[in-house]
């Protein structure tokens, strides 16, 4: 493990390429601020590495010996979030400046009172509560991986380093801070980061940070289901889904994630050339800077074990439509046990699985009007990627293109299902107090 005590490898202004043109003025605008009132405040994490790296991340993020109180005192445009893990947001308009206070070790004298302690464990090892502050070289150590653990400092312009990041930066490898099983302990989900990193910088995992995750992939089912949401959104939202969909295959962390899906994929070939298909033209689209949707991922995610159980209520006596929204409500249910996808995301979800039935009708009076549904157009999309994954629908995707030439006017509704429409709150009743 590498050591708190590590000197830092400094690298001054002309030995590195970062520079200040290429950060958020609201960061500056921070990192300027604390310091003048004393504190220290370092750019740090991903914004330095992509940086280094010669990208342009769009995220900013100030490490600070100041304590959360300290920070919100010094913004009014700022508020505390977190309990686990206690941040402090400061506000610029529509872009947030995340900032954090250094982390210390969990063994260190300076803890709060008893009856709220800093840090708190469970049985496993998972950190519950990690508010224990220290030192910039202790925080070093604290962060999960090397190439995440790199300082700039606005004051002198250089880079400090006291993890070796940068050894690991030039050999395009993610390598974990410490004892990669007990950091996965200490908090799973650093598995699906290492796996997102390594996907999004095409990166390999070092072979010591890789082993642990197969065994330990399980821990990820004590991971609150919203936290696994916003997790999810991260790992195929961003532009790198097909690289980080195999790397999580890969790594048995998928079966955490979509347990159906994983299932269905281990037997069916085709339903992975389909998933890859979604995830692909998902990143193409994001490439293109075009609107993307997790109803369109999640659509082609957990259609192969709907299709199968689908296929199993048809055999008992359902029609096709019956069967299919009594597939679609089971696996739905199910999977929200896993991941807590919200109703906004699984309603168009289902409305593309409808229309793939819809779709198999190729006469009759309701055919342009359905050029016009809100989900014709994700639906006649997913129809080419079932083809695209080599599923015989008998030209139906062909039709559909032509349908669409012959009426290019046609208007699409774009409001929202019904569905998606916010449900009306209840007005309580008061009750009425004893006289």
């Amino acid at each position: 493990m590498t050591s708190a005590t590590q000197a830092a490898t400094r690298i001054p202004r002309d030995g590195h390429p970062v520079s200040r043109k290429h950060i958020s003025e609201s960061a500056l605008k921070v990192m300027s601020r604390l310091s003048s009132q004393g504190f220290e405040a370092y750019l740090v994490g991903g914004a330095v590495r992509d940086l280094l790296l010669g990208g342009h991340p769009k995220d900013f993020d100030v490490a600070t010996d100041a304590t959360p109180e300290e920070v919100h005192e010094l913004f009014r445009n700022s508020r505390i979030i977190g309990r686990r893990f206690r941040i402090v947001h400061v506000r610029f308009g529509r872009e947030i400046i995340e900032v954090t206070t250094f982390r210390g070790h969990h063994d260190s004298d300076e803890q709060e009172d008893k009856r709220r302690p800093a840090a708190k464990q469970s049985d496993s090892g998972m950190l519950l509560r990690d508010n224990v502050f220290g030192s910039l070289e202790e925080d070093a150590v604290r962060r999960d991986f090397t190439v995440n653990a790199l300082y700039y400092s606005s004051k002198d312009f250089c880079v400090y380093d006291y993890v070796d990041g940068l050894r690991d930066l030039e050999h395009r490898q993610i390598r974990i801070i410490g004892d990669a099983e007990k950091r996965y302990r200490e908090d799973p989900v650093r598995m699906l980061r290492a796996v997102r990193f390594a996907a999004k910088l095409d990166f390999d995992i070092a072979e010591s940070t890789a082993e642990p995750i197969p065994e330990l992939s399980h821990m990820l089912e004590a991971i609150p289901a919203a936290r696994l949401f916003d997790e999810m959104l991260k790992l195929f939202m961003a532009g790198y889904a097909l690289p980080t969909f195999r790397l999580l295959r890969k790594y048995q962390l998928l079966e955490h994630l979509f347990p159906a899906t994983a299932s269905e994929l281990d037997m069916n070939p085709r339903a992975v050339k389909l998933v890859e298909a979604a995830m692909a033209s998902t990143d193409a689209r994001v490439a293109e800077d075009k609107p993307v949707t997790p109803a369109f991922i999640l659509a082609a995610l957990l259609w192969p074990p709907v299709v199968e159980l689908k296929k199993s209520l048809e055999d008992n006596g359902l029609a096709p439509m019956e069967a299919l929204a009594e597939a679609a409500s089971s696996l739905t249910q199910e999977q929200l046990h896993h991941i807590a996808i919200p109703r906004r995301f699984t309603a168009p979800m289902r409305e593309i699985w409808e229309f793939q039935l819809r779709l198999q009708k190729r006469k009759g009076r309701g055919l342009v009007k359905h050029l016009s549904h809100r989900r014709f157009r994700a639906a006649y999309d997913f129809l080419l990627l079932r083809e695209q994954s080599g599923e015989d629908l008998e030209g139906l995707g062909k039709f559909w293109t032509e349908m669409q030439e012959k009426h290019p006017d046609v208007e699409v509704d774009t409001g929202p299902s019904e569905e998606e429409k916010p449900r009306p709150r209840r007005r309580r009743r008061r009750r009425k107090r004893p006289q």
